[in-house]
């Protein structure tokens, strides 16, 4: 709706992420909680990639919603995450503990893929 109110998704997008930005700087001077600068200058470059990928998934979302309905979208979205966090946990991403690609697992994210069939039928 807001996607089609200014006229793209990209703009959509930007003001999602504005009124997002506005709300989280009330909690931040109501919670009164601060970064440690020292902290944050250590982080590795990779996480500072969160909010690019969020801007990208709430653009492609305004996008897409509209034209195989949202059911479908986030169907689609959930089976990809878990194909990617396959990947992710088969390697330790992040320092987190390895866990290989099951069968079981496979199958797991396969379901979910089947789901999206069905979904769109």
């Amino acid at each position: 709706m807001l996607s089609r109110a200014v006229g793209s998704p990209v703009n959509a997008a930007l003001i999602s992420f504005a009124v997002g930005f506005l709300a989280l700087i009330v909690a931040v001077l109501a919670l009164g909680v601060r970064p440690n600068p020292t902290e944050v200058r250590a982080l590795p470059w990779f996480a500072w990639t969160g909010g690019f990928y969020g801007a990208v998934f709430v653009a492609v979302a305004a996008f897409a919603a509209p034209r195989i309905g949202i059911t479908p979208f986030l169907t689609i979205s959930i089976a990809g995450q878990l194909a990617m966090a396959l990947v992710l946990d088969s390697v330790g991403a992040f320092g987190l503990p390895r866990t290989e690609i099951s069968p079981m697992r496979l199958m797991g994210v396969a379901l979910v893929l089947a789901g999206v069939f069905l979904v769109r039928r």
